[in-house]
């Protein structure tokens, strides 16, 4: 018989963490039910809780052997309207109505905001640094960084909202990357590289590292990084935008 339970937290990704935590599960031992992607509100105000059904599968239908795969397993977002969840991966989907749609709403979003720029799509091929992205697209030209914000938060909050306007115009969820001037791509080699030199300094000291606070999506970087390593082993430590992640020696 199936474990499952149902976890809400501030992001999708932290509830699947606290939810894999609970079941004592890796990634690839689940199944995860996207039942509310949840919102940020305004000022704080009409916020709501992402929610998610996550359910241990039966042994044998593991369909990934790492905790943080390159690609992400499937994952099914449960329609209050539908009786089915539909499922989305990059491989074998049709991304001409998402890549024009997408396209256009970002466009519409930077003619609202005033600012004068290009929107270039770019491959998308659901790696780490794409994050399972249907179609990605590159914002470029000039003075951008206000579009980038502090730790990329502004940018995530950009890339929120178009998948937010693109799932409601195509009737359907569906994930865009968006990224400003190679920002994504850049944080991402950083991370990686990062990851690997505290990897060293925890393999010559055998003391552990903590790196500074980060989103879910650049933890999953670190994690990543390292997950073949032999002699050490990462932890996720502390709550919400505090959560770190500690880079420590394994046990032998």
């Amino acid at each position: 018989m199936e474990e499952g339970l149902e976890v809400s937290a501030k992001t999708v990704d932290e509830a699947v963490e606290i939810a894999l935590k609970q079941l004592g599960a890796k990634l690839s031992e689940v199944e995860i039910v996207i039942l509310s992607e949840g919102r940020a509100g305004i000022l704080g105000l009409g916020a709501e809780n992402a929610r998610v059904q996550v359910t241990r599968l039966e042994r044998g239908r593991s369909r990934m052997s790492a905790d943080f795969p390159p690609r992400p397993p499937a994952i099914s977002y449960a329609s209050h309207t539908a009786e089915r969840a539909v499922e989305y991966g990059p491989a074998g989907v049709d991304t001409s109505g998402v890549s024009r749609e997408g396209r256009r709403v970002i466009e519409q979003l930077l003619e609202g905001l005033g600012i004068d720029s290009d929107v270039v799509e770019t491959k998308a091929a659901g790696t780490a640094s794409t994050g399972g992205a249907l179609v990605a697209f590159d914002i470029r030209g000039d003075d951008l960084g206000i579009l980038i914000g502090r730790r990329g938060q502004t940018l995530s909050s950009l890339q929120y909202l178009v998948n937010l306007i693109l799932s409601k115009k195509l009737q359907s969820p569906t994930t865009v990357m968006v990224d400003v001037e190679g920002y994504r791509a850049r944080r991402f080699e950083s991370l990686r590289n990062l990851a690997l030199r505290m990897a060293d300094r925890v393999r010559g000291s055998g003391q552990p590292v903590t790196l500074e606070p980060m989103s879910a999506a650049e933890r999953r970087i670190i994690h990543l990084a390292l997950q073949d390593l032999s002699d050490v082993t990462t932890q996720s430590v502390g709550e919400g935008e505090n959560r770190k992640v500690t880079i420590v020696p394994k046990r032998r």
